[in-house]
């Protein structure tokens, strides 16, 4: 049975939509203000894994994700380079769509901006305020938390410090700051503004996820989702402002992703400690990879960021790769092993409760790993047979279904990103062309302003690479290892990874 730990309630939940075999989700997509950084990109993995299992267990899902793309980091910086709002954060929208596609981020059905809903945003101030919920005061409409009684509930904070009447009209503020929350913003000089029946100006943060999420999901709807940073205020808010125009219960299942942290602090702009997805590809990693480590600590567990961990991410990932490989091109005799065949049902039935039990991906990979060394021990004591091979292929597409990075495609989709054209000269990335030495230390890696980067060349094609392999073949064959182990030293030297296997040898670049 699928469960999932539901913020609101506080515990584990079975889970079941509201309209029966049709999950409805909306999740808090980036603000659009700078390049979404290693912590952000932590929360959408995972709700990625989330949709895609939703799927995987058969639902239909409508997935709804906006862009904020108006607000006070938004136009600050918009005004601080010189642009138009809009301008300004279609740069980092188009970024976060190449960085979505990198990491194999599948796209929501519906993806939508705060600016293309101001008049629905105005018509649900105008109906707070009817109803008494909101008030206007110095150009600016306020929700008048007293109002509501049940506010607090999802983030469990403590009111009695609570002071009536007071206000706050920043989008972001401290977590024990509960006081009456902006609405809709009166305008300054040199920012946007709307024009609406209670004055010129734009909408608060809070408002805008509660305009969208009804618009395209309902006014009830399944599941809401986001990092835990935004339990309080702005999930809070959108509770209490939606339940109070709807009188209806706004979502049955929240849902919040832990966040990545960097040597144990939290990853975030304001502390210092981040790192773009460009970051770590101008240091050689590799999207899979950093997909993988992201997906590998169940969504409500913290993940520490390491170089380390980042490394041992992509040899968990060619260990996968590498069975596939054998499954595909190893010869096997002919027949069928039961008892590995029951492995492999036993290995399916563990992931799947595994992922049933909160999504814990950390279990469902444990149920993969252990079914790939069985299927290797086998192969390498010529017990696996041709009649095993499907059942095991069959099961890493599961594993695939839901954690997207088993294909080894990185270099394909780096060059179709563009990324290369967005970075300085000498900081390009030309995957098949260069290797660049991992900097690791026991914690993290360092990736300061300037960090020079040391880019080796390769200059081998295909053809060249696969002549070079033919020539060790033949040094091997004539017993000549010391021309064998020079050619691949040549092969190292030059980013070339090669594995000696039964069905030949496999190469790839680093």
């Amino acid at each position: 049975m699928l469960c999932f730990y539901n913020t609101l309630t506080a515990r584990k939940e079975p889970f079941s939509p509201l309209q029966a075999g049709q999950v409805r989700m909306y999740t808090c997509g980036p603000t659009v203000y700078e390049y979404a950084h290693l912590g952000n990109f932590r929360t959408f993995v995972s709700l990625d894994i989330l949709g895609r299992y939703l799927k995987y267990k058969g639902f239909r899902l409508k997935h709804v994700m906006n862009y904020t793309d108006v607000d006070d980091k938004t136009i600050r910086n918009a005004q601080q380079a010189g642009l138009e709002l809009r301008a300004y954060t279609e740069k980092f929208i188009e970024a976060f769509q190449v960085d979505c596609r990198l990491l194999n981020i599948e796209t929501p059905e519906t993806v939508v901006r705060a600016t293309d809903h101001i008049d629905d945003m105005a018509k649900m101030v105008e109906g707070l305020v009817a109803q008494g919920h909101a008030y206007h005061s110095d150009n600016s409409t306020y929700f008048r938390i007293s109002s509501f009684p049940a506010y607090g509930r999802l983030s469990r904070i403590d009111l009695s410090g609570m002071k009536a009447g007071a206000r706050v009209d920043q989008d972001e503020y401290e977590k024990d700051d509960v006081r009456d929350f902006v609405l809709w913003k009166a305008s300054k000089p040199g920012e946007p503004c709307w024009d609406t029946s209670f004055g010129c100006g734009r909408p608060g943060w809070h408002l805008e996820c509660s305009v969208m999420s009804m618009k395209y999901l309902g006014e009830s709807f399944d599941i809401h989702a986001g990092g835990t940073d935004l339990i309080f205020p702005h999930h809070e808010n959108e509770i209490a402002q939606s339940e109070s125009l709807t009188g209806k219960p706004f979502v049955r299942t929240w849902v919040h992703v832990e966040h990545l942290l960097v040597e144990g602090k939290k990853m975030a702009k304001s502390a210092g400690n981040f790192f773009t997805l460009r970051d770590l590809l101008k240091n050689g990693s590799k999207p899979s990879a950093i997909r993988y480590l992201l997906a590998s600590v169940p969504h409500r567990k913290q993940l520490n960021f390491t170089f380390d961990a980042l490394h041992q991410a992509q040899q968990s990932l060619e260990r996968l790769r590498n069975f596939q490989y054998r499954l595909q091109k190893e010869t096997f005799a002919p027949g069928e092993d039961p008892d590995l065949n029951r492995r492999v049902t036993e290995a399916k039935q563990k992931f799947e409760e595994a992922m049933d039990d909160d999504l814990n991906t950390a279990r469902a990979f444990a149920a993969v790993f252990d079914l790939v060394r069985d299927g290797n021990t086998a192969m390498d004591e010529s017990r696996f047979q041709q009649g095993n091979i499907k059942a095991c292929l069959e099961m890493l597409e599961v594993w695939d279904r839901i954690f997207g990075a088993l294909p080894d495609d990185d270099y394909e989709k780096l060059k179709e990103s563009g990324v290369n054209q967005e970075l300085p000269p000498g900081q390009q990335v030309f995957p098949e062309r260069i290797s660049v030495p991992r900097r690791a230390t026991r914690g993290v890696v360092e990736l300061g302003q300037g960090t020079p980067l040391t880019l080796r060349h390769e200059t081998l094609s295909d053809s060249e690479i696969e002549s070079r392999i033919e020539e060790r073949e033949q040094a091997r064959r004539a017993r000549d290892f010391a021309r064998a182990d020079e050619v691949r030293k040549v092969l190292d030297q030059a980013g070339i990874f090669i594995e000696d296997t039964k069905a030949g040898t496999r190469w790839k670049r680093k």
